[in-house]
């Protein structure tokens, strides 16, 4: 019997066989290469991925997938486990040396992704297919609407590289909405570092909470204008239009 679709999980499998040479090909798998695939489904990626490798690990919430992923993935380490709970630190013993890859579901991608940067320091590349508009506010410069927390904060820990648009029917079922794959590389050093991360984020996440209201406005309680002008960022200016660095030189002079 065929399996279904299961809402509840965000399912939309991924069929088109040129979409699926073009993801294989960006991610240019090696044999000897640490990989996990997050949400493989009914394997579409998973094995022309794992014909590359000598051993591909990957982790699927559905119990009803993991049975058609043992019957025909001789080099496939399973783990039937939720992503967002899981320990990848678990999966490589130095740093900046797991790769990981997959079709996310759309509902869980933006968590997902803050639950794999706080294990970056192990990953040395990540290759999703995300929802479009997820993956342009991923990528996106100050000055645009685009541009947001979700923005900074990855790309504070890493490069992100907009690879090329997959259309809904390359799916079953289809999504309502266009889908991208997206390249994150972590920086091997942080081009600009807060002094305290947690600040950091959380003078992010208050500026982009009220977006409309200028810096001065946004973060009254956290930044005076003596620290805007030692930051070299005028107060007046909104959020959007300050860069991923302006907000770790703001945080520390805070």
């Amino acid at each position: 019997m065929a399996h279904q679709a299961r809402k509840r999980f965000g399912q939309h499998f991924l069929h088109d066989n040129h979409v699926l040479e073009n993801i294989v090909t960006a991610i240019n798998p090696q044999a000897e290469d640490n990989m996990v695939e997050i949400g493989p489904g009914k394997g579409a990626l998973t094995f022309p991925l794992a014909e590359h490798l000598n051993q591909l690990t990957v982790i699927e919430l559905d119990r009803d997938l993991i049975s058609q992923l043992e019957a025909t993935g001789e080099n496939l380490v399973i783990h039937n486990a939720d992503a967002l709970k899981f320990d990848f630190n678990s999966l490589a013993d130095e740093p900046h040396s797991l790769r990981v890859a997959g079709n996310l579901p759309y509902n869980i991608s933006t968590p997902l992704i803050f639950h794999l940067l706080e294990q970056v320091e192990i990953i040395k590349d990540m290759h999703f297919l995300l929802q479009k508009e997820v993956v342009n506010r991923l990528a996106a410069t100050p000055g645009g609407k685009d541009f947001g927390r979700l923005s900074i904060m990855v790309q504070y820990f890493c490069k992100v590289e907009k690879l090329f648009t997959v259309s809904p029917g390359s799916f079953s079922p289809p999504p309502k909405v266009d889908s991208a794959v997206v390249r994150l590389t972590p920086w091997e050093e942080l081009p600009a570092k807060a002094k305290n991360y947690s600040q950091f984020s959380r003078i992010v996440q208050q500026a982009f909470s009220q977006r409309r209201k200028t810096l001065r406005r946004s973060l009254k309680n956290l930044i005076d204008e003596k620290q805007f002008m030692d930051a070299g960022i005028g107060s007046g200016l909104r959020p959007e239009q300050i860069s991923v660095a302006d907000f770790v030189y703001l945080s520390n002079q805070s």
